[in-house]
Parts: structure tokens; sequence; C-alpha cells
């Protein structure tokens, strides 16, 4: 599993690596067993704390999306876990945040959805061989 780890994001840095677990959850990239890089590998790969790395693991084990192996680190949970992760439910906030800009700009609901349609189009055809 790679982490992109952007230092100079407002987001906390302990916030990005759950939210990326959360996404690659339940995008399916990370299944139920699967094993995460340990706390030193993963701070030392992006010099960051390992007390950071730390706060993200045991905030997503709390969560039960993640479980503490001995001899193995942390794995991600069982198959309960990711249905747990809801990826719209991920995408919410995002979405909210866009209309709420859209509408300061003052660009009508119609001209947002073309926008989107536009956006997904492009990388649809991006992402095609």
């Amino acid at each position: 599993m790679n982490f992109s780890i952007a230092p100079s994001d407002p987001t906390p840095i302990y916030r990005q690596i759950v939210d990326q677990v959360r996404r690659q959850m339940a995008g399916g990239q990370l299944r139920p067993g699967m094993e995460l890089p340990s706390v030193r590998a993963l701070a030392q790969q992006h010099a960051i704390n390992p007390m950071t790395v730390s706060k993200a693991y045991s905030l997503l084990e709390s969560e039960g999306l993640l479980e503490r192996r001995r001899g193995m680190g942390m794995v991600v949970a069982g198959q309960g876990a990711r249905s747990a992760v809801d990826p719209e439910r991920l995408l919410a906030p995002l979405l909210q945040a866009l209309v709420r800009q859209a509408a300061e700009l003052g660009l009508p609901p119609e001209a947002l959805h073309r926008l989107i349609d536009q956006t997904v189009d492009n990388t649809a055809d991006r992402e095609r061989p």
C-alpha cells in the first residue's frame, strides 16, 4: 500500500492517512487480512513522526477498520469493516463543499451538473487504454 502524504496540505497528516485507508477500503484496494506498512516503515518512508502514524492506525483500529495481529502488525479487519466504509458517505462532505462553493460563485445547479459530467467524461477518456 502506498500513501500519498502532503506535508503542505492543511489536512493533518494523521487524517490524510486515515482518509486514504478508508478510501482504499471502500474502493476494494485494501481487502480483509491485508497487512499495512509498519508504523516505523511508514514514518521513515515519508519522513514523518512515528506517533503521527500510530495515531492514525489507532483511530482506524478503534473504529474497527484495522486489527492488530501479533507478529504481523496492523491488518485490515474482516469483511464487516469494508461494508462500514461507504463510498458515498466518504464523498458527501466533498460534494457538499463543492456545491457550497459553486453557490458562492453564483454558478447555477445546471451549470454545476454539466461541469461535473464533463469532468467525469474527460477523466474516463484519459483512463481508457
